[in-house]
């Protein structure tokens, strides 16, 4: 029998659409339902009693209202602050997105390489138990910053943004003390990969930018390994807690992401 149940990503606003783009390319026939707590961005720089309050309530509305195979947390602050909370409520997978510091510390050659995350993400402790599990050897710089995660939004929604501000950001966490040898910098938003390129372009040398949008998507394949998928999947749905002009001004961009009708929640 074809299973219909989508995938539900769920992020504060379009950054795990890095999330989605890798998944859709493993998994092409898969529904997808995207949503996109408009209402509650930015999480990054809400508190961690906010985000472990909000997260687990808005996910059993979504969950009761589209039935999915699984869910997928496709940010890194919501992941680190309130996965354990969701696993516990919800019963169905679910797959939570953390910063990538295990293949950072795999790739780095001079041993110091950089999380660019939210303020939220990056003073979490869970950020300092993988620092020590998997890059003891390493200097582990960190930079919060809330301005990418709008530059962000602001590029897909259309809105060409300047390059000093993103050096402005890379100056956050290259001119910290030993940023200098940094060669390797972990995208720990799911909003930055988006932008990788243009912080790339930027920077005063060769960096290497590292996210887990494709580790995510190898997992979310794995644990629906074997299940069936529709011939031709119904349209990728985006789901807006709050949908207003802003959010409707990023519909070529999810449309692009294969999310063709626009909702709200």
């Amino acid at each position: 029998m074809v299973d219909e149940r989508p995938i539900l990503f769920l992020d504060s606003g379009v950054g795990g659409l890095s999330v989605l783009a890798p998944t859709r390319a493993l998994l092409p026939r898969a529904p997808v339902v995207y949503c996109a707590d408009s209402a509650g961005y930015p999480y990054g720089t809400r508190s961690e009693a906010e985000i472990a309050a909000r997260v687990p309530a808005l996910l059993g509305r979504l969950v009761e209202r589209y039935r999915p195979r699984l869910v997928v947390i496709a940010c890194n602050t919501a992941s680190t602050i309130a996965l354990p909370a969701v696993r516990a409520a919800l019963d169905l997978p679910v797959v939570g997105t953390v910063p990538a510091i295990k293949p950072a510390a795999e790739a780095s050659v001079t041993r110091t390489f950089g999380v660019l995350g939210t303020d939220a993400t990056v003073r979490q402790p869970y950020v300092d138990d993988l620092a020590q599990r998997f890059a003891a050897d390493c200097r582990v710089l960190r930079h919060g910053s809330a301005a990418l995660v709008a530059l962000a939004e602001a590029e897909l929604a259309g809105e060409r943004q300047a390059d000093h501000a993103y050096r402005t950001v890379l100056a956050g966490l290259l001119d910290q003390p030993g940023g200098d040898a940094i060669d390797v910098i972990v995208n720990a938003c799911t909003h930055f990969p988006l932008v990788a390129d243009r912080l790339a372009a930027v920077a005063p040398r060769p960096i290497a930018f590292v996210d887990g949008g494709p580790g995510i998507a190898r997992r979310i394949a794995f644990l629906t390994k074997g299940q069936a998928w529709p011939d031709t999947p119904a349209p990728g749905r985006a789901v807006f807690t709050r949908l207003d002009d802003a959010a409707r001004r990023l519909a070529p961009a999810l449309a692009a992401h294969g999310l063709d009708v626009i909702e709200a929640l």
